[in-house]
């Protein structure tokens, strides 16, 4: 649906009606139209695309979701597909929302899919600021840009706080830590797919004859700077969970043997009086042996080797690092 739609006259915001309205208004010298929808059906983005003009290809891009964020160039027009990120740290995961904008020379359409206030903010910023709307649509184009990648900031600090959290519960020897550090890795990764690509076509966008103002590849280049170096962190995070989950697996690994030295030692202390019983049978009125049959006091004698070996054997583990 539309959520706005408005055409700017020297920097300030004149009423449309209609669709059709703002495609002839902003033809004339010094205006340029602002259209924003809302996860639009087919029907109502090839309406606004006919109106328009927009190259067909770029049209089936804009109406599917969950694409690979991209700037491509379509005759008159950029199309770009831009990936906005919230982090829910009680889920430990992050929120994407996905903003598709077609910048013309005298139009911009910006498509929002998701739960996002980008496009509002930037709106309600820029028309308290006519001296920058009357730089046109790659302005306004910039700051939605400039405002979704300066987001990606409050996620990459919410990560290090928790990727700091699960190393200091790591080295504490916290050997749950096994999930945690896989929901992480999940969400870095899923960062890095909706920023990296970013670099790229910003750095082939502003190397084209597409932009050709020195001032516009200046901007566009400062973002591409943020971005390169939000996808730097993502590296570095990627490392660092990597070096963290060998830790922690090393970590498993040392308990679970030292678990096992304690059963062997406990398996070895136990099986002395099983030993003794089974051999003599505590049966002494039978015993085969002549000297076991007429020993006084035979089960406590029996008994005390018991105790004794078994404590001999505890201390002797103890003393070890067995037990």
């Amino acid at each position: 649906m539309i959520v706005d739609s408005a055409v700017y006259a020297d920097g300030r915001r004149t009423t449309s009606r209609s669709l059709e309205e703002a495609y002839r208004s902003c033809h004339e010298p010094g205006k340029f139209a602002w259209i924003t929808l809302y996860e639009p059906t087919k029907e109502e983005f090839v309406s606004a695309a006919r109106e328009l003009q927009l190259h067909e290809l770029a049209v089936e891009d804009a109406i599917q979701t969950h694409q690979r964020p991209k700037l491509e160039r379509y005759d008159h027009s950029l199309f770009a597909v831009l990936k906005s990120a919230r982090y829910l740290g009680d889920k430990k995961r992050i929120e994407f929302g996905e903003v598709h904008a077609f910048v013309g020379e005298d139009f911009i359409i910006t498509v929002r899919y998701g739960d996002d206030s980008t496009l509002e903010e930037v709106r309600r910023r820029m028309e308290g600021e006519p001296d920058r709307l009357r730089r046109g649509p790659i302005a306004v184009f910039y700051e939605v840009m400039h405002q979704i990648v300066e987001g990606y900031d409050p996620v990459v600090e919410a990560l290090e706080n928790d990727i700091y959290e699960i190393e200091k519960q790591v080295f504490a020897g916290n050997v749950e830590a096994s999930r945690p550090i896989h929901e992480i890795g999940r969400a870095v990764i899923q960062l890095q797919q909706a920023t990296k690509p970013l670099v790229g076509a910003l750095e082939r966008i502003s190397e084209s004859d597409a932009i050709s103002d020195p001032e516009k590849r200046k901007r566009l280049r400062r973002v591409q700077d943020r971005v390169l170096r939000v996808t730097e962190q993502i590296e570095g995070f990627r490392d660092l969970l990597s070096s963290i989950m060998d830790v922690n697996l090393t970590t498993i690994g040392v308990q679970q043997n030292d678990q096992m030295q304690k059963i062997s030692a406990w398996g070895a202390i136990l099986i002395v009086p099983t030993l003794i019983a089974g051999i003599f049978g505590m049966n002494f009125e039978n015993a085969q042996w002549q000297w076991f049959k007429e020993l006084n006091h035979g089960f406590e004698f029996s008994v005390a080797a018991m105790a004794l070996i078994s404590l001999l054997l505890y201390l002797w583990f103890k003393r070890s690092g067995y037990l």
